[in-house]
């Protein structure tokens, strides 16, 4: 691909993340255009289809997850799997992304397993260090995450309920 493609497909995924933050999956192309600086045109030639745009947000999103998994886990802090949880439910709280693009019929199966996988090794570790109880599974985790973002993006949670909400989900995770 030549650079300058390169940049437009960069500048239209920015300005898709942004719009579809700020209007929800449903916003128009035309406005991810204009604020890509670019013709309609070139939008469809890089996504010949909305859900080809979505799925590439999802992806880049899940990558980016994914890789602050990854480096959380490398650092091997048990308590990196309530930073790793706080920052994603802050995220959805600020941005439709997250948790409206998990209703989009798109595959991003493999990003997502990436992050799961990374996510099951902060648990492990924090485990391991006795932060987590010895009980608590990754399904558990993954659906703890996934409701506390979709609650957080839905009820307009202000800060001190996202902290308080988190203060009682994570005392759940925690030993005795």
């Amino acid at each position: 691909m030549r650079a300058d493609a390169q940049r437009n497909r960069a500048r239209i995924l920015a300005a898709a993340e942004e719009v579809v933050a700020e209007m929800g999956v449903g916003a128009s192309t035309e406005e991810v255009a204009r604020r890509a600086g670019v013709a309609i045109g070139t939008v469809f030639r890089h996504f010949p289809t909305k859900d080809d745009l979505l799925t590439a947000i999802m992806k880049q999103l899940a990558l980016r997850f994914a890789e602050e998994v990854e480096s959380l886990a490398r650092q091997g802090d048990p308590e990196a799997i309530y930073t790793f949880f706080a920052n994603v439910v802050a995220q959805a709280a600020a941005k439709r992304t997250v948790v409206e693009l998990l209703d989009v019929d798109i595959q991003v199966g493999g990003q997502l397993q990436l992050m799961r996988e990374a996510i099951g090794t902060l648990l492990v570790n924090a485990q391991r260090g006795n932060t987590v109880r010895p009980g608590v599974q990754l399904d558990e985790v993954m659906a703890l995450l996934t409701a506390t973002s979709h609650a957080a993006l839905r009820g307009g949670w202000s800060d001190d309920l996202r902290r308080r909400t988190l203060a009682i989900v994570f005392a759940g995770l925690r030993p005795d």
